[in-house]
C-alpha cells in the first residue's frame, strides 16, 4: 500500500505497535557492519525485550560479543555462516539459531540481502536449572501441530519447552479462515513479525490489516486475537516470555 500524503497503517500506542515495512529507519548497532538494522521494537516502546530485522549487503556481517543477553535468530530468506561458541553451520532461508546468554556469536559469509529476525532479551536465570544450550535448526524439520485441534491453524515450537529457557519462540500458520478461537488476555508480551499471507489482528479495541512484513508488539495483558483472509494462507513468527515467577 502506498504510504502517500501522510498516511500510514502504523500505530504505536501504550499497550501495542503495528510497524510496516514504509516505516523502517536503519539504525547503528555495534556488532552489525555492511547491513541495514531496523530496531523495531525495544525498551523505549515499553517491551521487554528486542526486535530487529537485519538485511546484509555484500561484505556484511554480525559479530556480537558475550554478554548478559540471549539471542534468537530467523533467516527469512539468503544464506550465511553463523557460529555460537564452538558450535558453527550453515543456514539459509527458514532456518534459525539460538545463542544463550554468555555466548559470543556470528553471521559471517553472508550472501547479499540476506534478511533476518533477531530477538533479543536479558536472561532471567532459574534456580537449580542449568543455562539453555546453543541450538542450529531448521524450521522446515520441526513438526506442526493442530492448535487446539483445530487443523486450520498449525503451531511449530522452535525452542524446547524446558523451565530452561526464559523465551519461546514459534511459528503460526492458517489456512484462510483459520483463526484464534477466542480473544487471548495473558501476562506474557509478544514480538511478531508476518511471514506470508495476510489477515486481520485485533489488538485491544482497534482491528488491523496486516501483510508480509508487518510487524506487532503485544504488551502484557493485550487483548489479541487474529483471522487469515484473503485466498493464501497465512504466517508468522512470534516471540514470547515464559517459564519464570509471577512475581
Amino acid at each position: 500500500m502506498p504510504e502517500l500524503f501522510g498516511h500510514t497503517r502504523a500505530r504505536v500506542a501504550a499497550r501495542h505497535a503495528l510497524l510496516t515495512p514504509h516505516n523502517h529507519v536503519g539504525s547503528a548497532v555495534p556488532g552489525i557492519t555492511g547491513a541495514t538494522a531496523v530496531v523495531l521494537i525495544n525498551e523505549a516502546m515499553g517491551a521487554k525485550f528486542a526486535q530487529l530485522l537485519v538485511t546484509f549487503q555484500a561484505g556484511g556481517q554480525a559479530v556480537l560479543p558475550a554478554g548478559a543477553g540471549q539471542t534468537f535468530g530467523y533467516l527469512h530468506g539468503g544464506a550465511a555462516t553463523v557460529s555460537i561458541g564452538a558450535q558453527k553451520g550453515k543456514v539459509s532461508a527458514g532456518w534459525y539459531f539460538y545463542a544463550p546468554a554468555g555466548s559470543a556469536w556470528s553471521l559471517t559469509d553472508v550472501a547479499p540481502d540476506t534478511r533476518v529476525t533477531l530477538f533479543q532479551k536479558k536472561y532471567v536465570p532459574l534456580a537449580g536449572t542449568p543455562a539453555p544450550a546453543a541450538i542450529i535448526a531448521d524450521s522446515a524439520l520441526v513438526p506442526g501441530t493442530p492448535f487446539l485441534g483445530d487443523p486450520a491453524a498449525n503451531l511449530q515450537v522452535l525452542l524446547p519447552d524446558s523451565p530452561a529457557f526464559d523465551l519461546a519462540v514459534n511459528v503460526f500458520a492458517y489456512q484462510p479462515g483459520g483463526h484464534l478461537p477466542f480473544v487471548e488476555i495473558h501476562v506474557m508480551e509478544h514480538g511478531l513479525i508476518m511471514l506470508g499471507g495476510q489477515g486481520v489482528y485485533r489488538l485491544e479495541d482497534s482491528w488491523y490489516p496486516v501483510e508480509q512484513g508487518d510487524v506487532i508488539w503485544m504488551g502484557p495483558f493485550c487483548p489479541q486475537w487474529f483471522v487469515a483472509m484473503g485466498k493464501t494462507p497465512a504466517s508468522y513468527l512470534y516471540y514470547k516470555d515464559v517459564n519464570r515467577a509471577a512475581l
